[in-house]
């Protein structure tokens, strides 16, 4: 590009949301022109990853997940992928496509060029796809599964939000290893989903079978090896009344609780549980595993290109389309990973 300088819609915090859904009283659009210093690289944003840390993040509150809280004023970032369209550094040429875990959720982004990854665009893998099963989401399901839950072979596997963008892959490594894997979605359609096409043993409808307990000891009647918690609050306490000696419990999520304050999120009054059958229960942050990803990459290459696992995306289009987006994470009404496609 000639130009020095480019003009950017960008998504920015107005104000904090410290419970309930963010609105748009909370974060707005607004116009800008973005300048490009020396080793930085400017690109147009294709895709953004649309993810409920998100919204931890626009609380204003400091209250366990460790995440920095975005400045008032400042762009909201995520996971995105773009494509060059000037650089200030040799070692990145125009046309290229790249990845950065701070992407701004705006039409174009100017960072440094060493937060800046590139992308070579594997033949038959979807750009999408990077921001899933080859992505943040993916990376997480499989430290949740393998790392943490250390799933074997006719382990007894449960996923809850089992259709979300981690879930959804979650369910299906344990599959791929052999495991008995039973998933809980908020949708007789995604309980098919999960049954037909991601190979789950069972799944059941937890707005229908409102008695977590007796939804459990239905569909675990050998009790629960691993668990894959994406949920928290009501359904992590029942879990811990069926869960075998020795179980591993990842806690990758609480969604039933971000739009609360602390004082209002369920308790768990059932810990005992964990003493007496010696279950090893663990929080993580992706972040911190970072350093195995690319044994991560290369394992699920070869699943995606066996078809061993396959992706599902919710794309919303445009960048006014955000704020939707982000708020049909708590509402159940997405199937597999939420993205926004910036540009065509």
């Amino acid at each position: 590009m000639a130009t020095a300088e480019l003009e950017s819609r960008e998504w920015y915090v107005a104000s904090y949301a410290p419970t309930g859904v963010p609105n748009s009283d909370h974060i707005k659009l607004r116009t800008l022109t973005l300048s490009i210093p020396d080793d930085h690289v400017a690109f147009q944003i294709l895709y953004v990853s649309i993810d409920p840390y998100m919204r931890t993040q626009l609380s204003g509150l400091h209250d366990g997940l460790s995440l920095p809280q975005i400045p008032l004023g400042q762009v909201i970032t995520a996971f995105g992928i773009g494509k060059v369209v000037r650089s200030k550094d040799t070692n990145f040429s125009e046309g290229e496509l790249v990845m950065s875990r701070i992407c701004p959720v705006a039409e174009f982004g100017v960072l440094p060029s060493n937060l800046l990854q590139k992308i070579n665009h594997a033949h038959g893998v979807a750009l999408p796809d990077y921001l899933s099963c080859l992505g943040m989401p993916g990376i997480t399901a499989w430290v949740g599964i393998e790392k943490i839950g250390n799933a074997k072979a006719g382990s007894n596997v449960y996923i809850s939000a089992a259709a979300g963008g981690v879930g959804i892959i979650a369910g299906q490594l344990a599959k791929v290893k052999g495991c008995r894997v039973v998933g809980s979605v908020g949708s007789d359609h995604k309980v098919k989903l999960l049954k037909e096409e991601c190979g789950y043993d069972e799944a059941f409808n937890y707005r229908i079978e409102t008695d977590y307990d007796a939804a459990l000891t239905k569909y675990f009647p050998n009790g629960i090896d691993v668990y894959f918690d994406n949920v928290g609050g009501k359904m992590l306490e029942a879990v811990l009344n069926h869960v075998n000696h020795g179980a591993r419990i990842a806690l990758c999520g609480m969604i039933s609780e971000y739009n609360k304050v602390w004082k209002e999120r369920e308790g768990v009054r059932n810990l005992l549980n964990m003493v007496g059958k010696e279950v090893m229960m663990k929080g993580f942050m992706v972040g911190s595993y970072y350093n195995h990803f690319e044994e991560f990459v290369k394992e699920m290459e070869v699943h995606l290109k066996e078809g061993k696992i396959k992706s599902k995306h919710k794309i919303y289009n445009g960048i006014e389309s955000f704020l939707e987006s982000l708020t049909s994470l708590f509402s159940s009404s997405n199937v597999g990973k939420v993205i926004l496609q910036v540009t065509p």
